[in-house]
């Protein structure tokens, strides 16, 4: 079982300089993400996955699903990877920071 956070908890984690890796593709990143989080694809996890080293870290997507699958891998390899619930879309209800495209 991966573990979870809810947004809430997320910005404060990030406020003490918690590592967050954002698992959408490109484009949506490109849309939408947040400040001081690392693009890392799920559809290109396998390779990008060693430089992350051991954790911990926060995992996102657009609503938990590809997150909860990447921690799931992360976790077999060792990483403290927690998953972000609701994910970008859960960050975006809660009204909190975001960077958009320009």
């Amino acid at each position: 079982m991966i573990s979870e956070v809810t947004t809430a908890e997320l910005r404060d984690a990030l406020a003490n300089g918690a590592r967050l890796i954002d698992v959408r593709e490109a484009d949506e990143y490109a849309e939408v993400h947040i400040a001081g989080s690392e693009l890392m694809p799920l559809s290109a996890l396998a390779d990008t996955v060693g430089s992350i080293g051991s954790g911990p870290v926060f995992v996102i997507c657009k609503s938990g699903g590809r997150s909860a699958m990447a921690c799931e891998f992360m976790s077999s390899l060792g990483i403290d990877a927690t998953n972000v619930a609701g994910g970008m879309m859960a960050w975006l209800h809660s009204g909190f920071d975001a960077e958009f495209a320009q």
